[in-house]
């Protein structure tokens, strides 16, 4: 089976360790204090901040190994099941189903009696899964395999936009509330 091979596990090893290593720096420095600061009244932005630091980890990691691939640089390769490649844009669809899952039962949500853990690690989950998804985008879109062709270049575009609305999320909000209270005061 393909979770038996050593390929299967390098990308999810990869993200948990780099997320969890920085994870553990910020617990075990001065970062700590800081966190706390700028997000325990605001689970909303400390959510959106999670889930851009796992896309754009996994942007990476993704990116480099699938580089690695193609080029043929270390023991790696592609995942298969009986002859068939299976894109991590699969693994992505499926995080994104698991994540959406748990959000539905309201585990993670960031509600009073969610756990604080849980949406911690969900938004980086969520951010891993779009990273996946969209990384392969230009495939869902042209429903063949034109990963490494022209039509490539709309996975590209697709993860720029995608990290682009994650990045207004976490460090607009200061702009948004202020738009919300001028178009407020317009319509009052």
């Amino acid at each position: 089976m393909f979770w038996t091979h050593r390929s299967f596990w390098v990308l999810p090893i990869l993200v948990a360790a780099i997320l969890g290593g920085l994870s553990a720096f910020v617990r075990h420095t001065w970062l700590r204090k800081v966190y706390q600061h700028r997000f325990t009244e605001e689970p909303r932005r400390e959510r959106l901040f999670l889930a851009s630091l796992g896309f754009f980890i996994t942007v990476v990691v993704v990116r480099a190994l699938t580089l690695a691939i193609h080029w043929d640089i270390g023991p790696f390769h592609d995942v298969s099941m009986r002859g068939r490649h299976i894109h991590h844009l699969v693994w992505g669809i499926l995080l994104l189903l698991l994540v959406g899952y748990t959000w539905l039962v309201e585990v993670g949500t960031g509600a009073s009696a969610s756990s604080q853990w849980m949406g911690r690690l969900t938004s980086m989950l969520y951010g891993v899964a779009a990273a996946l998804t969209l990384d392969e985008f230009a495939l869902w879109l042209n429903l063949s395999d034109v990963y490494w062709e022209r039509q490539g270049r709309e996975s590209f575009e697709a993860l720029a936009l995608f990290g682009g609305v994650l990045a207004l999320g976490v460090f607009g909000r200061a702009f948004w509330t202020g738009i919300a209270k001028e178009l407020g005061n317009i319509f009052r």
